[in-house]
């Protein structure tokens, strides 16, 4: 347990930020919760090594070095980490370990380090097995030979399935690519380490990635997941955000003892799965005083019951049994069945233990709801309420209520009472649900509580849900590219549909730029098939025309099919495609469509059994809608800044002293026949130019441009300088792209922090730069968006 300043900081480490973060790890009572590590992450080194061949703290970012920071920490009574990796460069260019893991490991040992992440970048590996546990190995015989205590925390992203054989020679590893702070990664992320309950043991982990609680870039239920999660795993516990701002609600959740409890119990049992249907997942983890945490997880994207029979279990039979939820602290007692109406992407955990005299104990209620989707005016949506009485004993005077957003109607059409319910017994409910012409296109709570009387004194009881509702209305008037028009919902394969992207992956954003026989797309949707994608157009829309293959990133021979669904009738095929072929165009006439469906297809066995899912493309989907013709402009529209189609735009570099080259080329493009070519220096520099009148940019909301990297990738950021003082406004990011892939970098004005407190205004921008490392980079087609 501890704190890594990687996903708030990234590079921005120094030993003020680390300092800091110890005190506060102290002051809001983290570190007597249990955080006690206090980890410095990749970029804390100058970029070469000493004349002794020993790495060298940044004088600037660490003026103590990191023996100084070492003791501080020490005397708050924590310990520190530090960041290595197994190559011969670490992930952002800084000296790897890789033939100097004696000198290294006596370096970190001598400074007072107390835990090394070992990262596996520039490994210079042959990608065999054997490779990672040499190199791995390696640095452990190194540690060993310090004899200073040092968790070994190895980070080779889960590629050699390091749970196999990593137990004898680390103390917990990776299982997975970098996690990111959003939704669609946690889910994928805990899709993969919990299956690896059978390979973790006390002392050995399953490492799922650092934790991005408090980041902002997922909702409270679905941080209170990343914790339940984690914790039910048996994960390390790593805070990943700045603890010195941290909200109320960020500490709450990271300083939960019952969670921590669960997580850090002397057993060091990961939760083993119970049941996974559907999105539904529930994990058992016994626990040494002999209860058992039960975790029902919603991965979905609605509210759903999650249950499990407590035979299923570990839990020894009993009459009835002690639900616990360590999130409320309410305690519910369930006879046979230990379940719970969990919200899109949340978690319930309950620690469970046998219940004696259980008709003392209130009975575990679950309030359950399913509701289809809501177009504005007279017609409504239909939804259904199911109340489901858990607990040893009947309850009686069951009533169910639903609360809907002002404004809107709810009327039952069919009974909200039941004079009692009996152990497993349920009341369900119909109601009509009415949301007013105009209301916006959006997500909106809907509450449902249920009120009943249970044990002997009948005594009153209630139990609630919310639902989150789903408003559609269809798209305005206008030719627009289909990627900026929000689905309904959406299936994949493989990780989310991704905008404006190939599927690279499980994870979001980690796909390239989609491409189909060489042909590149800045514009579609990269799915991996079967895959289905819907719309809703409420008979406003005309036509689709869009470009489908399958991606070059698919190697199989399998076929692809593509067919375009206005209602449930198939207005265009593509027929059989496979990778390599040419884009084929469709037209899908949608003329009175209140549906638009995308499904494609393509997924078979490997020789070795595997499955094989080809990655599908919707190239340059553009859907016309209202009174929008052929000639109209593509929303949204799009201004270019430097296209390099007559020369370099004299692009030039902003740190000259640290060197690097452009010059045209005609290797990469996605705009015209011609790109840039730039050569950047070790630690990358900022490329671009002062412009000889300033640009107005009002309207527009982003900068763009397209990458494409050799083999060490780069990391790609965008800046501006506006006003006559010239103030750089600066992308916060670090926003890194694969080796030898393709993408487009945006950031939006948003995201570009001013120096000096200025508001950064797009009506007055004086240069335009971007940000690039990692040997050769070509890039083409800078634009606001």
């Amino acid at each position: 347990m501890g704190f890594n300043n990687w996903n708030a900081f990234g590079c921005d480490v120094n030993e003020t930020l680390i300092k800091e973060t110890a005190d506060a790890l102290v002051s809001t009572g983290l570190a007597n919760a249990g955080y006690r590590y206090v980890n410095i992450d990749d970029c804390w080194s100058l970029r070469d090594r000493g004349s002794d061949g020993r790495l060298v703290p940044d004088p600037v970012k660490f003026p103590s070095g990191i023996k100084g920071v070492a003791d501080y920490v020490h005397t708050k009574g924590l310990r520190l980490g530090i960041y290595g990796d197994a190559g011969t460069k670490t992930c952002a260019g800084y000296p790897g370990s890789l033939g100097h893991e004696i000198v290294d490991a006596q370096t970190w040992a001598d400074w007072g380090v107390d835990y090394l992440k070992y990262d596996n970048c520039n490994n210079q590996s042959d990608g065999t097995r054997e490779d990672f546990v040499r190199r791995y190995t390696a640095m452990r015989h190194a540690l060993d030979r310090t004899g200073r205590p040092i968790v070994y925390a190895m980070c080779e992203w889960g590629q050699s399935q390091p749970w196999e054989w990593a137990a004898s020679i680390a103390d917990l590893w990776r299982t997975g690519g970098d996690i990111g702070d959003n939704w669609p990664s946690l889910r994928s992320i805990i899709a993969q380490n919990a299956t690896l309950a059978p390979f973790a043991s006390k002392g050995h982990w399953n490492d799922p990635d650092m934790m991005e609680i408090g980041n902002g870039g997922m909702t409270g239920i679905e941080y209170r997941t990343h914790m339940s999660m984690w914790a039910v795993m048996a994960a390390p516990l790593l805070i990943g955000t700045d603890v010195r701002t941290a909200s109320p609600e960020t500490l709450a959740i990271l300083g939960n003892r019952d969670i921590i409890a669960i997580d850090q119990d002397r057993l060091g049992i990961q939760g083993a799965i119970v049941s996974d249907d559907g999105g539904l997942m529930v994990l058992d983890k016994p626990l040494a005083n002999g209860d058992h945490a039960i975790a029902l997880y919603n991965s979905t994207d609605a509210l759903a019951t999650v249950g499990v029979p407590a035979s299923a279990t570990g839990l020894r039979r009993a009459d009835a049994y002690r639900l616990q939820d360590v999130w409320t602290g309410e305690v519910r007692q369930a006879k046979n069945t230990i379940a719970a109406a969990v919200p899109a992407h949340g978690t319930v955990v309950y620690r469970v233990r046998p219940q004696h005299n259980a008709i003392t104990v209130p009975p575990a209620v679950t309030v359950g709801a399913a509701m289809a989707t809501v177009v504005p005016g007279p017609d409504g949506a239909t939804l259904t309420t199911t109340v489901t009485n858990h607990g040893l004993g009947t309850i009686r005077d069951v009533r169910v209520a639903a609360t809907a957003p002002a404004g809107w109607t709810v009327t039952a059409s069919s009974s909200t009472t039941r004079r009692s319910l009996a152990t497993n017994a349920s009341l369900q409910t119909t109601w009509q649900i009415r949301a007013p012409e105009g209301t916006p296109a959006g997500h909106y709570p809907i509450t449902v509580t249920a009120t009943y009387r249970w044990g002997t004194r009948h005594r009153t009881a209630t139990a609630s849900s919310e639902l989150v509702s789903t408003v559609v209305t269809a798209p305005a008037d206008g030719r627009r590219h289909l990627s900026s028009v929000s689905p309904v919902r959406s299936t994949n394969a493989r990780g989310p549909v991704e905008p404006d992207q190939s599927n690279g992956g499980d994870a979001p954003g980690d796909g390239a730029l989609i491409t189909v026989a060489g042909r590149l797309y800045t514009r579609g949707l990269g799915t991996t098939a079967p895959s289905e994608i819907l719309y809703y157009l409420g008979g406003r829309c005309a036509t689709l025309v869009t470009d489908v293959g399958v991606d070059d990133e698919s190697v199989s021979t399998l076929p692809s099919t593509f067919t375009v669904y206005a209602d449930d009738v198939a207005v265009a095929a593509s027929g059989d495609v496979r990778s390599g072929e040419a884009p084929r165009t469709l037209t899908a006439d949608l003329t009175g469509a209140t549906w638009l469906r995308l499904v494609t297809a393509g997924s078979g066995a490997a020789p070795d059994g595997t499955t094989i899912n080809n990655h599908t493309d919707w190239a340059a989907p553009v859907l016309t809608c209202g009174t929008a013709g052929p000639a109209d402009p593509v929303l949204p529209t799009e201004q270019t800044v430097f296209s390099f189609e007559t020369g370099t735009d004299d692009f030039t570099i902003a740190n000259t002293a640290d060197g690097g080259s452009v010059v045209q080329s005609e290797a990469f493009h996605t705009d015209g026949t011609h790109g840039l070519q730039v050569t950047t220096p070790s630690g990358g520099n900022w490329f671009g130019r002062t412009l000889a009148t300033p640009l107005d940019l009002s309207g527009r909301t982003r900068l763009k441009f397209d990458v494409r990297t050799a083999a060490t990738g780069t990391s790609g950021e965008i800046a501006v300088q506006i006003g006559d003082s010239f103030t750089w406004c600066q992308g916060g990011r670090w926003a890194w792209t694969n080796p030898n892939s393709s993408r487009t970098v945006t950031a939006d004005f948003a995201e570009l922090g001013c120096s000096g407190d200025v508001a950064m205004n797009p009506a007055d921008i004086r240069a335009v730069w971007v940000f690039l490392n990692g040997g050769e980079v070509y890039i083409d087609n800078v634009r606001a968006e």
